[in-house]
C-alpha cells in the first residue's frame, strides 16, 4: 500500500497523522487507547484497533481535494467524540510492511485503515437537513 501524506498536527513528526492510500482508504495514525473508560465503550473485533486523534486532524482532508471540516457526529469510523476535543477512530490495523516503512510510529501510537467513503460521510452535513432557513 502506498501512502500520501495529508498532514499532522505537530512539528515533531511523531504525532497523529492522516494519509491517503492507493486503495481508496485513509490511514489514521494516532494515540493507542489505554484509558479504561474509553476501552469499556468500545467493541473492537480481531484485526481492528482504535486510535485517538484531535478532531482538527481531519482539516487535512483539504489536501485530498475535500473541504476541511469538523467531525461533529459519531458514526463509523469515528466511534467516540471526547470532551477533550478528540475523537476515537476505529479501523483495520495496518500491517502492510510497505505502508509501515513509510511512517514513523512511536511506541505509544498505532495506525488504522478506514474507508474513504466513511470519512467523507463524516465531513458532510447529515442528509435531509435544511440549512436554508
Amino acid at each position: 500500500m502506498k501512502l500520501r501524506f495529508l498532514g499532522n498536527n505537530s512539528t515533531g513528526g511523531d504525532c497523529p497523522t492522516l494519509y491517503a492510500t492507493d486503495r481508496d482508504t485513509y490511514v489514521v495514525q494516532g494515540w493507542q487507547i489505554f484509558a479504561n473508560d474509553l476501552l469499556m465503550q468500545l467493541h473492537i473485533p480481531d484485526g481492528e484497533a482504535a486510535v485517538e486523534v484531535p478532531t482538527e486532524l481531519f482539516d487535512h482532508l483539504k489536501e485530498d481535494g475535500l473541504p476541511a471540516s469538523s467531525i461533529t457526529r459519531v458514526q463509523a469510523p469515528v466511534v467516540i467524540l471526547t470532551a477533550q476535543g478528540t475523537c476515537v477512530v476505529q479501523g483495520k490495523v495496518v500491517t502492510d510492511t510497505e505502508a509501515l516503512a513509510q511512517m514513523s510510529i512511536p511506541h505509544y501510537e498505532t495506525c488504522v485503515e478506514v474507508s474513504k467513503s466513511d470519512v467523507i460521510a463524516l465531513a458532510e452535513e447529515p442528509s435531509g437537513t435544511d440549512f436554508q432557513r
